[in-house]
This record gives C-alpha cells, structure tokens and sequence, in this order.
C-alpha cells in the first residue's frame, strides 16, 4: 500500500509539471495588451484617478519599458496600445465602469487594438516606438476624417455623380500614373491638403526594381510597382479630399535609385487636379522653410526635377 501511494505521489509531480508546460507554452501563444500614456498630458489626465499610482511619467515610461521587456524575454506576443484618457472616460460611462479602477484601465487597454492605434512590440525602444504609436494614430484618424468627409459629400447637383466615390477613383488614377511615371528607384510621395482644423498629410513609399536586376536573360519586362494597400488608401483618401472640394495643396515625390542623385518632383492641386510644378518651383518648395518663409540651403546630392504630365482627363472640375 505505501509503495503504491508513493507511485502515485511520482505520478501526480510528472502530471504537475506536463500541465506547467503546457500552459506555459499555451501562454506564449496568447498575446498580450500594454496600454502607452504617450505624452505629458494625457499622464497627467489619468492621475487624477486615486487607484493611478504613478506621479512621474518619465519613471512610467520606464517602468512600461522594464515590462515589455520582461514580457519578450519570456517568448511572449506584446501588443503597445495609445492609451487615451478622453475616450477612457467615455468607454467607462458606456459600459458602467469605474474609471478609477484598473479593472476599468484592463478593461478599455484590452479594447484599444479594434478601433484605436497600436503596434507590435519587437523589442524597439521606447523613443522609436512612442513615434510609431502616434504616426499610427494620426494615419487612423486622417483615414477616418477623410472617408467620412467624402462619404458625406453626397452627390453633384449637375450630374448626379456620387462626388467622394467620383474624387477617390480619379485621385487613385493619378496616384498610379505617379508611381508608373516615377520609373524604378524607391519613391518617397507626401500627399498635403488644408482642412479645417489641420493640414491632412499622406505618406506612401513604393519600389520599382530597375529592368534586368531579376537576373533574366533576356531581361524580364519591368516588375510593377509594389503598393502597400493600408498606405495607398490613406494617400488616394487625403488626396481625393482636395480634389473634391478643391482646395489648394499638393503632391510630393522623392526617387531614390543607386548610383544617381536622388530627383525631387511636385504638383500642385488646382481645380481638383493635379498640375506639375517646373523645375523652378520644385526647388523654390523645398528650399524655403514651410514655417518662416526663409530660403533653406539646397539639400546635397538631390536635383530638382519638374512633374510630368498626369493625363489632361484627370485635370479640372467634373465628376
């Protein structure tokens, strides 16, 4: 009888430690939500909740820091999410949470990733993600003003066109003939509009490998330019703002291929289209602080180039 408890005492130890692994290695497979107070601000908006125990936000920061990374070397799937206090006080009063309570912080952390911004963690420092967290922020919110903004837009009292749909397919069509026009290199476009509180910005970076570099014989025809689908709809979405209600702004263009100086080109937007800039005023746009209005020196190893046509159809005011 002792002998066969004292088997069974062995055997429930090795049951013991196979359930352990086994939930540690199901534990790595589940990722994990870290809410980020970004700025200043929004620190000090939470620390008027008696149960938000931290009054120095850089310490916050790094002790966020000392987290994530005792979270990675673990094995385990991190996820940074902005946490902001405004909608944190607006989610509690919609689900009946106490706002000052850290089940109510879990609470709304674990539901930033469906609609708010956040990126991987991947062991980046805190300065290089505290960037990311915000760019991500602004893409999400210049997405959401612009597509509602052309959804709201109706339809054209002359023709009856729906006037966002008409502007989002004619900015989509300039967007490709501006990256087949490019030719191959790594294209940098910033796509500026004015809004009505802000300026809208769009930021889209493309590759087009030159022809033969795939090695062929005879050299393949041209690959197509590759697109990121989030990026590409971001920027036909800012870009499709000015042109259906036919604001000022403008398209710029950076092309970076090896051995050659990298060539800056622009356009404008006018009577939603868009119009090239000469060479002249390719120059004139990047040589003169946007803020002071004072000449900048020229930047070294660049040479500024004229737009080139886009398609006489896709200039002027239809729909």
């Amino acid at each position: 009888m002792a002998h066969q408890d004292h088997g069974g005492h062995h055997d429930g130890h090795r049951a013991e430690r196979r359930n352990t692994g086994m939930r540690r290695r199901l534990r790595r497979e589940v990722p994990g939500i870290v809410g980020l107070l970004a700025d200043e601000r929004d620190f000090s908006a939470m620390r008027r909740y008696r149960t938000f125990t931290f009054d120095d936000h850089a310490a916050y920061l790094r002790e966020i820091d000392g987290l994530l990374k005792s979270l990675a070397s673990q094995g385990l799937h991190t996820t940074v999410a902005l946490f902001d206090p405004e909608e944190y006080a607006e989610f509690c009063a919609e689900t009946g949470l106490d706002p000052d309570s850290a089940a109510g912080r879990s609470r709304f952390t674990a539901a930033i990733p469906a609609d708010g911004a956040a990126v991987r963690y991947t062991g980046q420092p805190l300065d290089t993600l505290v960037p990311q967290l915000i760019n991500t922020a602004v893409r999400r919110a210049t997405w959401e003003y612009t597509t509602t903004l052309l959804a709201d837009l109706g339809e054209c009292a002359e023709c009856g066109q729906d006037i966002g749909g008409a502007a989002f397919d004619r900015a989509s069509r300039l967007l490709l003939r501006l990256v087949e026009g490019a030719g191959p290199g790594s294209h940098h476009l910033v796509c500026s509009v004015p809004a009505a509180e802000e300026q809208l910005l769009a930021v889209l970076h493309t590759h087009r490998p030159a022809p033969g570099t795939d090695g062929a014989d005879p050299p393949a025809d041209p690959a197509p330019t590759r697109i990121d689908s989030a990026e590409g709809a971001e920027f036909v979405s800012v870009l499709a703002t000015g042109i259906a209600l036919e604001t000022a702004g403008g398209v710029v263009l950076r092309t970076t291929a090896p051995g050659t100086p990298d060539r800056l080109r622009g356009w404008r937007l006018h009577r939603g289209g868009l119009v090239p800039l000469t060479e002249g005023e390719v120059f004139s746009a990047y040589c003169t602080d946007a803020r002071t209005g004072e000449p900048l020196a020229p930047e070294p190893g660049a040479e500024y180039h004229a737009g080139f046509h886009l398609g006489e159809e896709d200039t002027g005011t239809h729909h």
